[in-house]
């Protein structure tokens, strides 16, 4: 159902994944409509329009919501926010690759909203996304199959029976023998390792880019932590005779103008090694080997404080739109 009584208001949860949706598909037009201006492949291009089409839809859903509860509409990101003339940063295949991973992200947003949403209206529109991002996914992923440039996970050779463990060793890590990775530690570290795959490149083609010079520090200092994580990541699935995803450094152009405002650039990569502590949160919940949640503990603090530097860069500029806020009642009464 559509119709809803506007006595019941959208709650303060469901204005903050309207909001959020609403600066991610105001920068996914931006970022998509420059990518639709040079790429080449037609079954990439069927994508990218897919893509936007749908990230279209959702702003204007978003804003018929809005001000039906008299609520502002964020500005996200504009037309000014990208140059559509700039030459082409990355190669094709980089494109299918980022959008890969972008809607793994959407997937995950969607799910989040749908489970806190109270309005009808909200959680079938939420629904809808999701299905919509379900989609795109699966067209995505068949075309990457079908290029051959999709990176997947090992395979696992089946055991004659099931088993159940015996032994406390089972979650050591740091002394003695350390147990293979089971098949659950090995999907946390693949996934994590194409993640940040995708972020080395955007790290380094945005410092190629980037009009100040600090942005121009803060992406090479994101790129390197980026791959030293892949590193750490990519050691440990060695140990057990597995091999890394694949990276994408030669995929980037030798342009040097740049496609996207700053303040785009800059919240593009904060939002994203944000999300990415979420990924690493949940891998780590579900490592069982004491070595393994100890090394994500200390990764999550490192991008955490990353994050958190590019957040103070934001505010410094004045790029920084703050998301829906309560009100300060102590304040409030002070003026009375």
């Amino acid at each position: 159902m559509e119709d809803v009584s506007h006595n019941v208001r959208l709650t303060s949860t469901e204005i903050a994944n309207l909001w959020s949706q609403y600066l991610n598909d105001s920068m996914a037009i931006c970022v998509i409509s420059y990518y639709l201006k040079s790429v080449q492949d037609k079954d990439i291009r069927s994508i990218l329009e897919f893509s936007l089409e749908l990230s279209e839809r959702h702003l204007q859903k978003i804003r018929q919501y809005l001000e039906k509860e008299s609520y502002p509409i964020p500005q996200g990101f504009i037309e000014s926010d990208v140059n559509l003339n700039a030459p082409p940063l990355f190669s094709d295949t980089f494109l299918l690759v980022y959008m890969h991973i972008m809607t793994i992200h959407g997937l995950t947003g969607y799910s989040a909203a749908v489970s806190t949403s109270i309005r009808e209206d909200q959680i079938n529109y939420f629904i809808r996304c999701n299905s919509e991002a379900m989609e795109l996914y699966k067209r995505i992923v068949t075309t990457m199959v079908h290029k051959g440039i999709i990176s997947r996970p090992p395979n696992l050779n089946a055991p004659d029976t099931i088993d159940f463990v015996h032994k406390q060793s089972f979650l050591t890590g740091w002394f003695g023998d350390r147990r293979p990775l089971n098949a659950i530690e090995v999907s946390g570290l693949f996934f994590n390792s194409k993640k940040n795959a995708v972020k080395i490149v955007l790290e380094i083609g945005f410092r190629q880019v980037a009009k100040s010079p600090e942005l121009r520090e803060y992406f090479k200092k994101g790129e390197k932590i980026c791959d030293k994580h892949f590193e750490i990541f990519s050691s440990l699935l060695s140990e057990s005779k597995i091999s890394p995803p694949k990276k994408y450094g030669d995929e980037i152009t030798n342009s040097t103008i740049s496609p996207f405002s700053d303040r785009l650039l800059l919240f593009h990569i904060t939002s994203l090694v944000a999300t990415a502590s979420g990924y690493y949160g949940a891998a780590f919940s579900l490592s069982q080997r004491r070595d393994l949640a100890t090394k994500y503990a200390v990764l999550i603090a490192e991008i955490t404080k990353y994050a958190e530097d590019g957040v103070q860069i934001m505010i410094r500029n004045g790029w920084l739109e703050q998301p829906p806020t309560f009100e300060d009642r102590d304040k409030l009464a002070e003026h009375k």
